[in-house]
């Protein structure tokens, strides 16, 4: 599943045999090396970094910086990275669309955006990606197939947005630190692309939500057998999980982000008040497909860098009434990493669904 952005793109694009992907956090940055051999991938190395600013938008001179540690922390193999459009930057719908080509659809939904992506995007840049039932469907060219005023068939395509602002200064920075933005991919796309290599049966078969928290949003992805059925973010992630945890305890943030992970259990009560909000999220997603569906969730797997505490994946567990386990990103690849990345990759594997799913998206 991939949605590169063809103001990156250009319509058309290399597969390189080796390549970084950049998953840029609000506190953390990701990037991974991925190779390719055949129809196998092996992860060579992989970075987390602290993003250099936080609070407030980041500069292009800042994210230059930035990604030059990143490339250098991976021994700068190549010059050509992909980079993961955040959720805070980025709009990721199902939608229904008359089938034409790829640049007539593009130029469609960027005039009715609004009608298509459900709210009002200006100065954003929009790509599409035909789901791929819809590739050879008979329906699309049936009698009874959906059409579009004139006669055109329509077909089911996953429509992506970003804001313009933050492409442009994306390939400035990736100038600026010499290298390549080959490609751009909205994140919320990351943990389907790494989930599908990871567990393909399950991918397959069930009815299952990836839920990725991160450190100011949380996106909520429904899988139907494969199919992105419905897929929301929530305003609330990992700092938030944290910031209310100090308070509440009246300790300082690092303290709280250290309890959070170590599952303490006599802060058991106080965790719970904060995680409690996210959970009922989660749960609200879920029945929205239910209800839409008839059909329930078998599963959550949760993935990022607050899914490392048990405590916290038994408490959603209990909100949302679904079993909810931490799934690993790595699982299908091979392993090709040495020294303390080696020993501390089951540990960091969570963290790494958006930057490995990104890398995957290219291929």
């Amino acid at each position: 599943m991939a949605l590169l952005l063809p103001s990156l793109t250009g319509g058309s694009r290399k597969k390189r045999s080796q390549f970084i992907s950049v998953d840029l956090g609000s506190r953390t940055s990701k990037a991974a090396l991925l190779e390719r051999h055949g129809d196998k991938f092996s992860l060579k190395r992989y970075a987390l970094l602290d993003a250099p600013i936080f609070d407030k938008k980041i500069s292009p001179e800042l994210l230059a910086d930035h990604l030059h540690a990143l490339a250098d922390a991976l021994g700068n193999p190549t010059k050509y990275i992909s980079v993961a459009v955040g959720l805070g930057d980025s709009v990721v719908r199902s939608v229904e669309i008359p089938k034409l080509p790829a640049d007539q659809m593009r130029s469609m939904l960027k005039m009715n955006h609004k009608n298509y992506m459900q709210q009002d995007l200006p100065n954003h840049v929009f790509d599409c990606h035909v789901l791929p039932g819809n590739i050879q469907a008979p329906a699309a060219t049936s009698p009874d197939a959906p059409r579009a005023p004139g006669g055109v068939a329509k077909v089911r395509v996953l429509a992506a947005a970003a804001k313009q602002q933050f492409v442009n200064d994306l390939i400035q920075a990736a100038s600026s630190a010499g290298l390549v933005a080959d490609s751009l991919v909205p994140s919320v796309i990351g943990p389907i692309n790494a989930f599908e290599l990871a567990q393909p049966e399950i991918f397959k078969n069930e009815t299952i939500a990836l839920v990725d928290i991160g450190f100011k949003h949380t996106s909520v992805c429904v899988l139907d057998r494969g199919e992105l059925a419905t897929n929301r973010v929530i305003n609330i992630g990992g700092d938030q999980i944290t910031a209310g945890l100090a308070d509440v305890m009246n300790i300082n943030y690092a303290e709280a982000e250290g309890i959070k992970v170590g599952m303490a259990p006599e802060v058991e009560s106080a965790l719970q008040m904060q995680v409690l909000p996210l959970g009922r999220e989660i749960r609200a997603s879920m029945d929205f497909f239910e209800h839409q569906h008839d059909r329930p969730v078998s599963q959550v797997f949760v993935s990022g860098a607050t899914a490392r505490s048990e405590m916290i994946i038994q408490m959603l567990h209990t909100e949302v009434l679904v079993e909810c386990k931490v799934w690993n990103p790595t699982a299908a690849l091979q392993l090709a990493l040495s020294g303390q990345q080696a020993v501390e990759i089951d540990h960091v594997g969570p963290q790494l669904a958006v930057a490995i799913g990104t890398a995957l998206a290219t291929y």
